[in-house]
């Protein structure tokens, strides 16, 4: 963009990692605050009940790119310039108040086991009521209601991602946790993070819930004599398949799939996707073979040892369902219906028939409706359409990995044995999900999920939306990332490519729950395969493979 210049200067003390494993670059305001002030504050009150000896995980956007950085418990968040000798550090973490009582709490984790009623509450209460808030905003139809009606609607839309946004991180400390416990002490028997994630397959039924509806729904269609060319040709079919239908879109059409952010597209935005989904569903039974693999993995472990594996596997299974259910119901379906009633806002901003893009009601300060009396008190849209160029130009900058110098992090060892442990499943955590801003891969290869090698024309877009728009039944989707919403529509890959996650990111769960190879963190996938080529997915190696370039 000619005369805006960007700066890379950290948002603060300390060193800040990039984080792509949600946001691509040019984000809105509206995704930006909300990620500034929930994400810490869920971490925060996460990190004070499971122990963890560090106030929270802060969120700074930075050019339009997410960075994060792991906050000191003590000091104020300001890193030390130089470390006392190890035993001054050793008592000291023994003496402060508060790690005391983090460690009281992180040794007795093993016994308390805490994510177990977390996750009853989620699956017996939480998610019901957040499932009947969620569904009562999407039922209002934006178009029908008055300017102040609609500001009133907006603001109450955002009020509501206040509080679910900072439900998703702190949930996440529950969800994680026991998934990073898992992978952190099963190291000691010789596995590693590629033999444990396999095991966790089939334990999320809310991620291949939607393929079993679209399944139904498939059948009926194929047993129809009549041409089927609508949604509402298949509701014709009889009553059965019309709840299906109808359910199916009233949890999922407002559901932001394609994306974190509002500029992504809503599922109903995209009805030809949702025609093509029924036509083309499938889901893979791979419970016999994850049977085989536990009962495998379980022999390596050394006798003594194998009921804490067996516990600490159940653990992980437990709450496999409300990690992936967090997403949808937390961020995806609360910010597609945000999505809709901006548009609807953008339409009216400047007047009736005033010929402006709805999508620059993105671009909004969610302050400004907040503070608005009228529509008319709202940005002229030539403000809004100057803020989208600074946020489209962002987009396209090439972020450094780390702002800031080095930290001097104190050892491990100076730590008590509770405290250690915790901190060590949090910076695997940050690591496996691709969160941590040291990309481990290069080029066309990443971490490889699945046990075959899948050949087919690669279907590749910057933009999510593009990409699927063209998705042909047996494509390989080769996209930026994923978002556990994505489950509506991977009946149609025969494989997936994403240029950012760690194998225990949502594209790599995505793919092992439908049973679709994958190569999740190859940086180069979307530079350099070309739309259209025919490649191999080898998750086995890891990589992919152009075999021939399109004509």
């Amino acid at each position: 963009m000619s005369g805006v210049s960007f700066e890379w200067e950290p948002p603060g003390p300390g060193q800040w990692a990039l984080d792509r494993s949600h946001f691509r670059g040019g984000v809105t305001p509206w995704a930006k605050q909300l990620m500034e002030t929930c994400a810490p504050a869920g971490m925060r009150r996460v990190f004070r009940e499971i122990g963890t000896p560090a106030d929270t995980l802060d969120v700074r956007f930075i050019n339009g790119f997410m960075y994060t950085r792991l906050r000191g418990l003590v000091g104020g968040g300001k890193p030390a310039k130089r470390l006392p000798p190890k035993p001054v550090l050793k008592l000291a973490t023994r003496l402060h108040p508060e790690l005391r009582r983090r460690n009281r709490t992180a040794s007795t984790i093993d016994v308390d086991r805490p994510w177990r009623a977390k996750a009853t509450q989620w699956y017996e209460r939480d998610r019901h009521e957040l499932e009947r808030v969620n569904v009562g905003l999407a039922e209002v139809d934006p178009g029908a209601l008055t300017d102040d009606e609609l500001l009133d609607h907006i603001r109450e839309l955002y009020s509501h991602l206040l509080t679910t946004s900072e439900l998703h991180f702190y949930l996440h400390g529950y969800d994680l946790g026991p998934i990073a416990m898992l992978l952190h002490d099963c190291r000691p028997w010789g596995l590693a993070t590629a033999d444990l994630l396999p095991l966790l397959e089939g334990a999320s039924p809310s991620t291949s819930e939607p393929t079993r509806v679209l399944r139904r729904l498939r059948d009926a269609v194929e047993s129809s004599t009549v041409a089927i060319d609508s949604l509402d040709d298949v509701r014709a079919l009889g009553p059965t398949v019309a709840d299906d239908l109808d359910h199916h879109l009233r949890h999922r059409s407002k559901l932001l799939f394609t994306q974190y952010d509002l500029p992504g597209l809503t599922l109903g935005e995209m009805p030809s996707v949702i025609l093509r989904t029924i036509r083309n569903a499938h889901l893979a039974d791979t419970s016999d073979a994850v049977a085989v693999r536990i009962a495998e993995t379980r022999a390596r472990v050394p006798q003594a040892q194998q009921a804490d594996f067996d516990t600490l596997l159940a653990d992980a299974r437990l709450v496999m369902d409300m990690r992936d259910d967090n997403g949808p119901m937390t961020w995806e379906l609360p910010m597609g219906i945000l999505r809709l009633s901006l548009l609807e806002l953008g339409r009216r901003v400047g007047g009736f028939g005033a010929a402006i893009e709805p999508e620059l009601a993105f671009d909004l300060l969610p302050d400004e409706v907040q503070r608005a009396m009228t529509i008319d008190d709202l940005p002229a849209p030539a403000e809004l359409d100057r803020r989208r160029t600074v946020r489209h130009a962002q987009a396209l900058l090439e972020p450094p990995l780390l702002l800031g110098d080095a930290e001097l992090e104190p050892p491990l060892d100076v730590l008590p044995a509770g405290l250690a442990r915790i901190v060590a499943m949090v910076q695997l955590s940050l690591t496996e999900l691709g969160m941590d801003g040291n990309q481990a891969t290069s080029g066309l290869t990443g971490f490889g999920i699945g046990t075959a090698v899948y050949r087919g024309r690669a279907r590749v877009a910057h933009s999510p939306e593009a990409a699927i728009d063209a998705l042909e039944p047996g494509d390989v989707l080769v996209v930026p990332l994923t978002t556990p919403a994505y489950n509506v529509v991977l009946t149609l890959a025969g494989a997936v490519v994403t240029a950012e996650g760690g194998p225990m990111s949502h594209a790599a769960v995505l793919s092992r729950e439908l049973g679709i190879s994958a190569v999740v963190g190859a940086a180069g996938a979307l530079r350099e395969i070309p739309d259209g080529a025919i490649i191999d997915v080898d998750p086995l190696a890891g990589e992919v493979r152009i075999v021939s370039l399109p004509n």
